[in-house]
């Protein structure tokens, strides 16, 4: 049976890729902050083909929740077939404006989080020998824009973190990968002055085929999404 841990999954490009790999018969780890919403997405993947789902409740931004995920998703599944880092917050503010514990969150959520659940479930993958990890950047982890630097900083280091995890992953069977959207119709773009370019199902059709399909000659890859 596949499984794959999923984070980020209350709602968004997140809870559309659970709903779309629970279509696919995939058993979940879906990582969220506990909340009604968690548990929707939780239903929602059991009543589309899911056969197990394990709500992991944690802050992303706090170690020893990771840890624990990590440890419950292995216990309950053993390796992941695939893992989505998906989860991810954006600050808005100019660099003067930008408070220092604002810079500390975003890096801690958005990149210091899938380096350490990485780093946790990367073992029990190496001993299967096969498994996708797939990071969810941006086109911020290409550009910069104004009053956004915590985030692009955080997104700049995924794509790195992906380089370089692709760099040891090479012959392992494994692969690693990053896929990289623009402007997606989703709570995290209100506010920015940019127009949603795709929405969340486009994108979660993309990441389930970098999940479940994709051939291991795209370790490395980033997969660059404009939209229309």
């Amino acid at each position: 049976m596949t499984s794959a841990l999923v984070t980020g999954t209350s709602r968004g490009i997140g809870r559309a890729t659970a709903l779309l790999l629970a279509e696919r018969g995939v058993e979940l780890g879906l990582v969220g902050r506990h909340s009604e919403a968690l548990r929707d997405t939780a239903a929602r993947a059991r009543a589309v083909g899911s056969p197990r789902v394990l709500e992991l409740q944690a802050d992303l931004g706090v170690v020893g929740d990771l840890e624990r995920v990590a440890r419950a998703f292995i216990d309950e599944f053993g390796g992941p077939d695939a893992v989505i880092h998906n989860a991810g917050i954006a600050a808005r503010a100019s660099i003067e404006e930008t408070l220092p514990s604002v810079w500390d969150e975003q890096l801690r959520v958005n990149l210091s989080a899938p380096f350490l659940l990485t780093r946790a479930l990367l073992p029990a993958m190496r001993q299967r020998g096969k498994g996708h990890i797939v990071f969810v950047g941006s086109i911020s982890s290409t550009l910069g824009t104004a009053r956004l630097a915590s985030y692009c900083a955080s997104k700049w280091g995924v794509l790195g973190l992906m380089k370089s995890l692709a760099a040891e992953l090479s012959g392992s069977g494994l692969m690693t990968c990053a896929v990289l959207p623009g402007s997606v119709d989703t709570d995290m773009l209100k506010g920015s002055g940019f127009p949603a370019r795709m929405n969340v199902d486009a994108v979660a059709r993309t990441l389930t085929h970098y999940a479940l399909d994709a051939d291991l000659a795209h370790n490395g890859a980033s997969i660059e999404m404009f939209g229309t």
